[in-house]
């Protein structure tokens, strides 16, 4: 017989209740080996196409020819390119693209890469549409609420990880200031994404291994902060880290498993398309910490959130306490042994798998030590970044004992 085990946090926190949502996702998704063909469908046939990526790989693997194939066989008339969005995609390179959607009266976007050229697009696409005298720079000073409409787009994922394909946020940052600073709006959603995970490949293993750690800590800031009765998300987010553990190796070390890294660009697809936080309170401490270190020391974005994630989890065990017992049992497995015991087995568990996929978790791993820690939380002071977390009171001095954990 069948006997249902009763979450802790059910009996813990009677009094907590799903909250209320709007939740609404407009992307339309074409998955699989091959989708690319469908873009001369997707994409508007009277359209002026502006096509933006980064560096040369989508050039050497040829998914840039057979996207502007697949545009050509749509008979599309004027198709342009905007190359070298950085992984940090900065204000400065995309302002230049701005100028070139401008010159060229172009009224189609189309992404090609990874989450930081879908970030970049939707920056371009907000900016190019904001009235004459808006200044681009305040789409990031208020977070994206100056933006009232934006030139369409789609996307082309050359990388699982951010989930920009099937979102409306993105993060920007000025290089001149080392500002890094993330926007969101209504109007920024791709109106359709390509997902066929062969594009995925040729990918660097180091690249591959930060998309499985960005996917999992988008999860966990939506999943590890404390109990909202809300079974169906808590199920869901646990389904999506339990298949990153499970596939994380194979995705790394098996460039061309066809099956595993269908699977990646999914689950990072699911983990922040909207719909496991709709409902339920969200952290993002972790990211926005991050953010800092690699706009101060130039880290790669997933790896500053498996340095400052398990450093979170430890600082704030007690305001977590609920929810990691219940990571700690349906992620990992782990029942046995008291509440503290198993709520550090699952911190460590945490950090051996982002170590597992050669991601470090500790600032020294990057040459950092305690001096470096000032200016990091000073640029969190200058960006307003002094009620962080889900209740809001993660303020400059927990910030700094989370960095401070993280050595």
């Amino acid at each position: 017989m069948y006997t249902r085990r009763l979450a802790p946090h059910f009996l813990s926190f009677p009094h907590t209740t799903m909250q209320n949502f709007d939740y609404q996702n407009p992307t339309r998704i074409l998955f699989g080996q091959g989708s690319i063909a469908k873009l001369a469908k997707a994409v508007p046939a009277n359209a002026r196409v502006l096509l933006l990526y980064g560096g040369g790989s989508v050039l050497k693997n040829g998914t840039l020819d057979e996207v502007k194939a697949a545009l050509a066989t749509a008979g599309i008339g004027h198709v342009s390119e905007f190359s070298g969005i950085e992984p940090n995609p900065t204000f400065e390179t995309l302002m230049r693209a701005v100028q070139q959607v401008k010159a060229e009266q172009i009224d189609f976007l189309l992404a090609v890469g990874g989450g930081s050229v879908i970030d970049g697009t939707k920056f371009v696409a907000a900016a190019a549409a904001l009235p004459e005298g808006e200044d681009p720079w305040n789409i990031l000073l208020t977070g994206g609420r100056v933006v009232k409409s934006a030139l369409p787009f789609g996307s082309v994922l050359t990388l699982p990880a951010t989930g920009s394909e099937m979102n409306n946020g993105g993060v920007i940052t000025k290089a001149a200031t080392h500002d890094k600073l993330p926007f969101s709006s209504r109007c920024t959603y791709p109106q359709f994404s390509v997902l066929d995970p062969t594009k995925t490949f040729t990918l660097p293993k180091r690249q591959v291994a930060n998309g499985v750690v960005d996917a999992f800590v988008h999860i966990t800031e939506q999943y590890l902060t404390y109990p909202a009765n809300a079974r169906v998300q808590d199920r869901f987010a646990e389904g999506l880290l339990r298949t990153l553990v499970e596939i994380g190796q194979d995705a790394v070390n098996k460039p061309e498993d066809y099956d595993t890294r269908a699977n990646l660009m999914w689950t990072a697809t699911l983990a922040l398309n909207g719909l496991i936080g709709a409902g339920v309170p969200q952290d993002w401490a972790t990211h926005m910490i991050g953010h800092e270190l690699t706009a101060l020391h130039g880290i790669d974005h997933a790896r500053t959130l498996a340095v400052v994630l398990p450093a979170v989890m430890q600082v704030r065990r007690e305001e977590k306490r609920a929810k990691l017992l219940q990571y700690a049992e349906r992620v990992w497995d782990i029942r046995d042994g008291s509440e503290d015991a198993r709520i550090e087995q699952a911190i460590e568990r945490t950090r051996a798998f982002f170590e597992s996929l050669e991601v470090p978790t500790r600032l020294s791993a990057y040459q950092l030590d305690a001096t470096a820690i000032d200016p990091l939380v000073a640029q969190l002071e200058k960006h307003g970044m002094v009620k962080l977390g889900e209740k809001q009171d993660i303020n400059l001095e927990t910030s700094r004992h989370i960095l401070q954990a993280a050595l």
